[in-house]
């Protein structure tokens, strides 16, 4: 895992020595991202020129240091990854190649020597964003990898090219200037994140997973993005040809599947682990990790003093049973609020998913003891994990039918009661209505109800049912933001949990988990892999049935059919629980004031960018207790705590 950056600038201003400043400013600044080394490269017309911070983790001699040159001096690679399949893409080199070391990077580059960019790019198995310079055709290739692990943000300023995996590094480029985008601002008030291909900053953007970008210094001004692969058309092409099987049948290719996606990703020449939290997803990845192991696998676990919020005990039953070389840590409050002052710095983009902070902390934990750590990210979208799956089908084949003006109707009935009547109602009956609903926060969740009986369609239902902001606080733009373009959506299936899922992987699963995944590890100089995410296993997942994936009600149930062979199923079957932090309580607590400072109505008011009233009325009621709006005061918390930085 590494940091990369570079630029191209095609003006008779620049001059080696100023391109090697500039990008050695930039990937100066991702140190935390490759802390074992750096290198420039400039090319021989002075106007390009690549940088690399490196986490040495295969080849950790200087043969596999970079920017890399290919042999034949034609191509140069600036690289952030891991290329799982290498030993299998070694055979196809051409006959007599010979290597200078053994990296996965030196492979995949003589590759695209021998065969293309673009070509290579598809044959790649991994997690990668990586930059390419062609000297005979003067172009660099921008790529990165299928379910979007790795980050990567590009953009013109003023005839220079710049790219580099996090935005801190293009903002180290000399005179840089952006605004912040206030459409992207609106999309992350809606949802905690800003969506692709949108950052936050005007005229800056991510590039999308599965794509590439070609830049070209005969053309400058012109880039085009193509795909060499598609989540959306991996879920098309699935429904179309669905496998007509039995469970058992299912569950053995699974199995045999996901074996070898966490075979290839055990592969390092550092200390390797894995997350562990005692669910499904990552018991399954630390039981084939074990199957395949001659030696304890090394597992790591936080626990919480608060119960709601505490796994500990179920990953210490799960670690106990596999025999893995277990290591937990109880985080108190102030362990957690400690990270709070550094979540701006972190995410490097306004970022509001709370699970940052036990995602950072988990992360820290495990890097006192290896380089390497295997998680379970990716099974609730591939499988049907999310309990708003279940909820959002259910809420929709009650209501459909209805009129939507008496919809409208009875949303703004529901919307009148106060959040505090509601749970004083739960109260006086012993919490027996939220316990027979299986709900929490029943007072919060009966207003969010409210909200979604005025959608017009099931996407906008779904849209609604995970949002923050309904109503946009932000000024100068639309009041309602839609995140994302629907049309993206395939209409290949009325099927809502597919139509559910497919949403989720193309926008919450790599603009929210995983730039949470990502962001949290490399904090601490750490590599976090996610087998799940194997693009063989996501095809696979589409082929299957929605009815496979949920079946009998049970979420998840090929995975868990997995996980059955090797963990018992009293140590795994409980409600889901999910990676949180009171949050909520916090605001009236510990961070209280911290969350007062930055919400004044003149400090709103001075920034220009939110308006004061509709944030300064929730935080009051939060405050008060007679609401609970956690989720919707650190959306806003975390820009303005970004923005001051």
């Amino acid at each position: 895992m590494c940091g990369i950056a570079g630029l191209i600038d095609s003006s008779p201003r620049s001059s080696s020595q100023g391109l090697r400043d500039s990008v050695g400013r930039m990937i100066a600044t991702l140190a935390n991202r490759g802390p074992d080394a750096g290198g420039t490269w400039v090319d021989d017309s002075k106007r390009v020129a690549l940088g690399h911070r490196r986490l040495s983790i295969l080849d950790l001699s200087a043969a596999g240091a970079q920017p890399m040159t290919s042999r034949s001096k034609r191509l140069v690679i600036t690289f952030n990854g891991e290329i799982y399949n290498y030993d299998e893409l070694k055979k196809e080199l051409p006959l007599g190649t010979e290597l200078r070391g053994h990296s996965d990077t030196e492979v995949m580059l003589e590759l695209m020597a021998a065969i293309g960019v673009g070509a290579a790019t598809r044959r790649l198995n991994g997690m990668f964003a990586f930059a390419v310079w062609d000297a005979a055709e003067q172009v660099l290739h921008l790529a990165r990898d299928r379910m979007g692990e790795k980050p990567l943000y590009y953009g013109w300023l003023e005839g220079v090219f710049l790219f580099g995996s996090e935005l801190r590094a293009l903002r180290a480029f000399p005179g840089f200037r952006a605004s912040v985008d206030r459409k992207a601002l609106a999309l992350y008030m809606h949802h905690g994140y800003v969506p692709g291909p949108r950052s936050i900053f005007a005229n800056i953007h991510k590039l999308p997973p599965g794509s590439m970008l070609t830049v070209s210094t005969r053309a400058p001004g012109s880039s085009p993005v193509t795909r060499y692969w598609s989540a959306r058309q991996a879920f098309e092409q699935g429904v179309a040809d669905p496998l007509k099987q039995d469970m058992e049948t299912t569950t053995e290719q699974l199995d045999h599947l996901l074996r070898d996606a966490v075979r290839i990703r055990m592969q390092a020449d550092v200390p390797l682990g894995a997350f562990l939290s005692g669910g499904v997803d990552s018991s399954a990845i630390v039981a084939l990790m074990q199957a395949q192991s001659t030696r304890p696998t090394k597992t790591f676990t936080i626990g919480f003093e608060s119960k709601e919020h505490d796994e500990s005990e179920y990953a210490r039953a799960v670690a106990r049973h596999l025999g893995t070389e277990h290591t937990e840590l109880l985080v108190t409050g102030r362990d957690a609020l400690a990270v709070v002052p550094l979540l701006p710095q972190m995410y490097d983009e306004p970022f509001a998913d709370s699970s940052q902070i036990p995602t950072h902390l988990v992360s820290k934990l495990a890097r006192q003891h290896v380089i390497v750590s295997l998680s379970g990210d990716g099974g609730d979208e591939l499988f049907g994990g999310y309990t708003r799956y279940a909820w959002g089908k259910k809420i929709w084949d009650r209501i459909h039918w209805l009129p939507r003006t008496l919809r409208i109707a009875a949303g703004r009935i529901l919307g009148s009661i106060p959040q505090a009547a509601i749970d004083a109602a739960d109260k006086t009956t012993a919490g027996r209505i939220s316990k027979a609903l299986s709900i929490k926060n029943l007072g919060h969740k009966v207003k969010k109800l409210g909200s979604l009986l005025e959608a017009d369609t099931f996407d906008s239902l779904y849209l609604q049912l995970v949002s923050q902001w309904s109503e946009s606080p932000v000024l100068g733009t639309l009041r309602t933001a839609r995140t994302w373009d629907l049309a993206e959506k395939s209409q290949a299936t009325p099927d809502p949990h597919d139509q559910m899922m497919l949403l989720d992987m193309i926008t919450y699963l790599p603009d929210d988990i995983l730039t949470k995944v990502d962001r949290a590890s490399m904090a601490v100089s750490l590599e976090s892999r996610a087998p799940l995410l194997d693009h063989r296993i996501v095809e696979f997942a589409w082929r299957l049935p929605s009815d496979q994936k949920i079946h009998n009600g049970v979420t998840k149930a090929p995975l868990r059919g997995v996980l059955d062979r090797y963990v018992p199923k009293k140590l795994i079957d409980r409600p889901k629980m999910g990676f949180g932090v009171p949050i909520g309580a916090w605001l009236r607590g510990p961070l209280q004031g911290w969350a007062q400072d930055l919400l004044t109505e003149d400090a709103l008011r001075r920034d220009g960018f939110l308006d004061p009233q509709p944030i300064r009325i929730r935080l009051e009621q939060h405050l008060a207790g007679t609401a609970n709006h956690d989720s919707e005061l650190w959306t806003v918390l975390m820009f303005q705590a970004w923005l001051h930085h």
